[in-house]
């Protein structure tokens, strides 16, 4: 069972490795897209980046954690793991971000656009704070 666990495990932290980058990379190249001309040659490059991004990287990663992520649940199980609940709130929340970006890059991709730069720059810090809580988390597992 522990060689599955770590197995799992690994695969697991790949995963949310490549999640993250997306949910770090995609609001900055949105930041920079509100910054180029409707049509213009940027716009149609940024419009590709988005949607590459998020289709290829950012949903297997997100899947693949999720999948991962429910089959440790199983070999540890849930039973008088507070840390693992509040992890999973905020997974969820971290989930509900990414079905934002999907939305924020449809908009860009039909040229409704409704958010500034600095929107976008204050959106970014959101899945950040959120890595850094579940990370402690992980690692301060018994409270």
């Amino acid at each position: 069972m522990l060689e599955n666990y770590l197995f799992f495990k690994a695969f697991h932290i790949i995963s949310i490795i490549s999640w993250m980058a997306g949910l770090l990379y995609l609001p900055r190249i949105f930041v920079y897209h509100t910054k180029v001309k409707y049509k213009s040659e940027s716009d149609k490059l940024f419009k590709i980046m988005e949607k590459k991004l998020l289709k290829l990287i950012m949903l297997p990663a997100l899947i693949s954690s999720l999948l991962t992520g429910i089959i440790l649940i199983y070999i540890i199980g849930m039973k008088d793991n507070t840390w693992l609940h509040i992890k999973l709130l905020f997974v969820i929340c971290l989930i509900y971000i990414h079905h934002l970006m999907a939305k924020y890059a449809k908009n860009f991709s039909i040229n409704q656009n409704k958010h500034s730069e600095k929107f976008f720059r204050i959106f970014n810090e959101i899945p950040a704070i959120m890595m850094a809580i579940i990370v402690f988390l992980v690692i301060y597992q018994n409270f």
